[in-house]
């Protein structure tokens, strides 16, 4: 486990190690794609599990208290800030974004949790979770994720120009990831993301202590079994 993990608190096997289901983080640029793959692949895969952030930017049309994200004012968050209870936190745009430790806490046994975070929240919770998985989402091209920003609505150029910055300093990071998907074609993105997913799961590492023990029993009874008739 690592320090800046043991200063938040947290229990080793509360997520990683030997039996603990994978923690999925998946970043990119705004306008990438990554919120849509993201809610695609939550709706296909029953066992994950969406880690709720907390803003302080106002809430848009559609979303919903604790599904979306928890919307609260700029005093209470830097109130839990100051309390530890983020596992990682930004300013973007002007609002504060964070994850809240208690996502991992509170997790069924068996649930993997999907953090969607820009590249520094990525970067956070890798330095409290080591084997979380990074995945990073981009367009073809700078030139498409810039026609993207601007086919979402009217946008100044002062807004474009930060966005186009952020962007590029957030497609630099790209090689502290774990994974690459270039959203070209929505479908093929998704199947991309979801194979990760499901291969990760899968490591003997995350499913196999679990299923050890109940096959050892198993084992062991067969034998006991075999043993009787024998005798």
């Amino acid at each position: 486990m690592s320090e800046q993990a043991e200063r938040k608190g947290l229990r080793a096997d509360t997520f990683q190690g030997r039996g603990a289901s994978p923690v999925f983080v998946v970043s990119g640029p705004s306008g990438a794609g990554k919120t849509s793959l993201c809610a695609e692949v939550l709706a296909k895969l029953s066992w994950l599990r969406a880690a709720v952030s907390h803003t302080t930017r106002p809430s848009r049309p559609g979303e919903k208290e604790g599904k979306d994200y928890f919307f609260v004012d700029r005093g209470t968050f830097e109130r839990m800030i100051r309390e530890g209870a983020f596992l990682e936190w930004a300013e973007v745009h002007g609002h504060l974004y964070g994850s809240s430790i208690e996502n991992l806490r509170s997790r069924p046994e068996r649930e993997s949790l999907l953090f969607e975070v820009d590249w520094k929240g990525a970067t956070q919770i890798r330095g409290s979770i080591p084997e979380a998985v990074l995945v990073f989402v981009m367009t073809p091209s700078l030139e498409d994720l810039i026609h993207r920003i601007q086919g979402r609505g009217e946008i100044s150029e002062e807004d474009l120009a930060v966005r186009i910055r952020t962007a590029t300093s957030e497609i630099r990071q790209a090689e502290d990831f774990d994974y690459l998907i270039v959203n070209d074609r929505f479908e093929e993105a998704l199947n991309e993301l979801q194979a990760i997913l499901v291969a990760e799961s899968c490591r003997a590492k995350h499913r196999l202590p679990s299923r050890m023990e109940r096959w050892t029993k198993e084992i062991d009874a067969h034998q006991k079994a075999k043993g009787t008739k024998s005798s």
